[in-house]
């Protein structure tokens, strides 16, 4: 059943530019041939990373930031890893319609940057 929910996801990525939903509800794009998806609360931001084939890439121990633009303000939010692979950071505020959000980070070795709209 799993692989079948990353072979569906896998699919709706790459049938288009759209942001296509991911297993977590979020957002899903390309970044550096990972799939990326971000989860966005009224208190947080959650990105999922996981390899090519869609297996989870191990983030426990890592770190990132997310560069949040709204409207001329840029905030930076400072992320952690959690397993089994995810980034998470906390925010001052909800996040309004058309924020954009770029999650920047070092995953084993390489630069790792995706870039959402809200």
């Amino acid at each position: 059943m799993r692989s079948l929910v990353t072979a569906l996801t896998l699919a709706l990525i790459l049938s288009g530019p759209a942001l296509a939903a991911g297993p977590n509800g979020g957002q899903v794009v390309m970044a550096e041939d990972h799939p990326v998806e971000l989860v966005v609360t009224d208190t947080g931001l959650t990105f999922f990373v996981s390899e090519e084939a869609g297996q989870p890439i191990a983030t426990t121990g890592l770190s990132g930031r997310a560069y949040i633009q709204v409207g001329a303000k840029t905030e930076t939010v400072a992320l952690k890893g959690a397993a089994p692979n995810r980034f998470v950071g906390d925010l001052k505020a909800p996040l309004p319609p058309g924020a954009k959000i770029v999650l920047s980070a070092k995953v084993h070795g390489h630069g790792l940057q995706a870039r959402f709209e809200r």
